[in-house]
């Protein structure tokens, strides 16, 4: 299948995702005929992002698109795939594509029955919803997902990831689900993880945790893709099971609700250090020891630098 030089593309619908992506097509030269947007928040970004498109039920948008753009959560996908096929607004020669990342393109065997191209989209990145995404696309990837054996169409996933100016990584269908995984854990504990960490300082007296926790996380996170777990530090790469135990005293008495997690990423990184011979494996013991610690109240002096 062959890519028209401009294609008429609908947005179903004007989330976070789809209005930023609807603008980066829109960006290189394809159209935006219609959008679907029903909150008022969707309906602002509509106006803001894809001003010339006009608002249109789902049906609507996809019936007068060549290129489908299906923005919409994880769980909606399949029935509003269903609901599209029988509705008859898919059909053969458009391009339908959907921007979820546990999904491969199986979940489009709807729009496939009616002749249409069905591609797997997923941009790597974190979406606000405003025109500065359309920068940052220029720094992400797209994982991206065709039929296996079907070249042509794996071609026009890379050229409409290019054309938006992002880099596309190909995915296989079978190994989607271990990816979305792999991306979740790390982005979305990161800001669970960051917000604790916040909760903790502000305890602590720090009116302006940012302040702290920018640096430090920045260079922690730059070092640990660059180094992988080489860029450990802290008292369980180090041994300190004392100081080990009194983190989870002082946790057990200010944050008991924190604890369950600490102990769980603490004793994955004594795992992890003794792997990557950070941490002897004779001392690997007492700090496991200490992170298992029934500790609710302890010692509480003061503990080393991250």
């Amino acid at each position: 299948m062959s890519r028209p030089a401009r294609l008429s593309v609908g947005v179903v619908s004007a989330g976070r995702v789809g209005a930023v992506l609807g603008a980066a097509l829109a960006r290189a030269g394809h159209t935006v005929t219609a959008v679907s947007a029903v909150s008022r928040e969707s309906l602002r970004r509509a106006e803001n992002l894809l001003p010339d498109a006009a608002i249109r039920p789902p049906d609507e948008v996809a019936a007068a698109a060549d290129l489908v753009l299906l923005a919409v959560p994880d769980d909606a996908l399949p029935g509003m795939v269903r609901g599209l096929a029988a509705a008859g607004a898919l059909r053969a020669g458009q391009i339908v594509v959907h921007t979820c990342g546990a999904h491969g393109v199986g979940v489009l065997a709807p729009a496939a029955e009616h002749g249409a191209l069905g591609l797997a989209l997923h941009p790597v990145m974190t979406f606000t919803g405003r025109a500065e995404d359309l920068q940052r696309i220029a720094a992400c990837s797209f994982g991206i997902t065709a039929d296996d054996g079907d070249e042509v169409a794996w071609n026009v996933a890379e050229a409409l990831v290019v054309e938006m100016g992002a880099e596309p990584v190909r995915v296989p269908a079978a190994a989607r689900p271990l990816y979305h995984t792999a991306l979740a854990h790390g982005a979305n504990h990161l800001v669970t993880l960051v917000g604790e960490c916040a909760d903790l300082l502000h305890r602590a007296g720090v009116g302006t945790p940012e302040r702290l926790l920018g640096p430090l996380l920045s260079a922690a996170l730059d070092n640990a893709l660059r180094h992988g777990d080489r860029a450990l530090t802290g008292p369980v790469a180090r041994g300190d099971a004392g100081t080990v135990a009194r983190h989870v005293g002082v946790l057990a008495e200010h944050a008991p609700d924190m604890l369950p997690a600490y102990r769980a990423l603490a004793t994955r990184t004594v795992h992890r250090a003794v792997d990557s011979g950070l941490l002897r494996a004779d001392l690997a013991p007492d700090v496991v020891a200490a992170i298992d610690r029934d500790s609710s109240a302890g010692d509480r002096s003061e503990g080393e630098n991250s």
